[in-house]
């Protein structure tokens, strides 16, 4: 026999008798008239199938390029099939910071392996639990560096552009003195800096590699910003750090940047993860949730919410910063990534990225129109010129499936991966020498 389902219909009817009410109209009689809305003329539900249909034809107008060589802040990077397996499972997608910390081992033991990988990934002693993104920890870290007497920012002009806007908004809310360094070379200005260190200079920032793809001398910058008594922020390409040195290496007091390309999928642009980390000097300043490990009443390790400023909860004014949250499937992703990767994985993908990067500038630098803007060594993103208008360049390359680099300063910004092999690359080559000749015959 059928089981009895019961209409919508019966089920409102149902739970309006047992609220004691007569009509819908009744359920909302505390609403002020003017404040209601009578007809909302919804079409009516579909079925599931339905539903999918609709979603898949409305997927169908995205735009999926066979071949990116774009980054500037967001990564595609080959992700292992282990990372959504496991990141998947119900018990993770469902799960959030809890109240009563201790309770949940599994998420606080989560939040100390990533920690624990950052501080190794960045060199640093102590990481927090992740903030919202790369520009929200570059901002959040300016204001642990401030005391009465210390307050200016300053900020290299060569990071990338969306966290500098952050940053200054950020600032400005505050009052807090924002200057950019200037650039010379597409890298800081080294001469400029020093010029602009004072005795109210409360932290230098800068980026490496920076937006265009530079590596930047980090270590007379630190020299300078410390004999000034200020602090260094660095923000690194996480990928990048599995090659290069650490900002712990050369001294740096705050490392921050995006966590997007340790396993997170573009996704449209979120969400993703920013990571922060500090020397131990700096660790009671770190916003958001540090996680520790300890030993309960019988010796078993476990672990314990060790430090959260609770000024974020209950002294609001007073609070260095409004950070009461953190990415924690974001930061389990990264944690993952980077288990599934291992210093090997992650050193070969860094290599390969570098690798495929230079092969493509020497290729493009064969091309009429397409020299370096630069000669400074890079990692895996350069800036070369473009001989026709960028935009027009990239879209009839878009045309043909493939996502050039991001038009920048005049020219184009490029990226590779450990994605973007020999193949691609002379498939791009060869439709950049189609685009050209077709701009020729015109």
């Amino acid at each position: 026999m059928a089981s009895y389902v019961p209409s919508a219909r019966a089920e409102r009817q149902a739970m309006l008798e047992t609220l004691g009410l007569s009509s819908m109209a009744d359920l909302y009689r505390a609403v002020p008239p003017e404040a209601r809305v009578e007809t909302l003329n919804l079409p009516d539900g579909k079925s599931e199938m339905e539903v999918v249909e609709d979603l898949t034809e409305m997927a169908g107008k995205n735009r999926i390029f066979h071949s990116v060589f774009r980054g500037a802040g967001a990564y595609r990077h080959y992700i292992p099939a282990v990372v959504k397996a496991i990141t998947a499972k119900e018990q993770f997608v469902t799960s959030y910071t809890p109240y009563q910390a201790e309770i949940s081992q599994g998420i606080l033991q989560s939040i100390f392996e990533y920690q624990t990988q950052i501080c190794e990934l960045t060199g640093m002693d102590v990481a927090n639990a992740s903030v919202y993104d790369g520009a929200t920890a570059a901002a959040e870290a300016v204001f642990m560096c401030q005391d009465r007497r210390r307050t200016g920012v300053l900020a290299a002009s060569t990071a990338n552009p969306q966290v500098l806007e952050v940053m200054r908004t950020y600032c400005e809310s505050r009052g807090v003195p924002f200057t950019l360094l200037p650039a010379k070379g597409y890298a800081l200005d080294q001469d400029a800096l020093a010029g602009l260190l004072t005795g109210s200079t409360a932290c230098v920032f800068v980026q490496s590699p920076n937006y265009y793809g530079v590596l930047e001398d980090i270590q007379p910058v630190a020299d300078a910003v410390h004999a000034a008594g200020a602090k260094l922020i660095v923000s690194a390409n996480p990928i990048s750090l599995g090659l290069l040195k650490t900002p712990g290496e050369y001294g740096a007091d705050i490392a921050v940047g995006e966590g997007q390309p340790l396993g997170l999928s573009l996704n449209f642009g979120g969400p993703y993860l920013g990571f922060m980390a500090c020397k131990q000097p700096m660790m009671r300043k770190l916003p958001g949730r540090i996680v520790g490990q300890t030993t309960d009443n019988r010796g078993n390790r476990c672990f314990v919410l060790t430090l959260q400023a609770r000024e974020q909860h209950i002294r609001r004014e007073k609070a260095s910063s409004n950070i009461c949250s953190n990415e924690a499937l974001c930061a389990m992703t990264a944690s993952v990534y980077l288990a599934a990767m291992g210093p090997e994985g992650l050193r070969r993908a860094a290599e390969s990225s570098a690798s495929h990067a230079h092969y493509l500038a020497q290729r493009l630098s064969e091309l009429p129109g397409f020299a370096l803007k630069t000669d400074r060594p890079f990692f895996h993103e350069f800036l070369t010129e473009c001989p026709i208008d960028p935009e027009l360049f990239c879209r009839k390359l878009e045309e043909k499936g493939i996502l050039p680099g991001l038009p920048v300063e005049g020219g184009i910004l490029w990226c590779c991966t450990e994605l973007n092999r020999k193949p691609q690359i002379e498939e791009l080559i060869t439709a950049i020498q189609e685009v050209l000749h077709d701009a020729a015959a015109v």
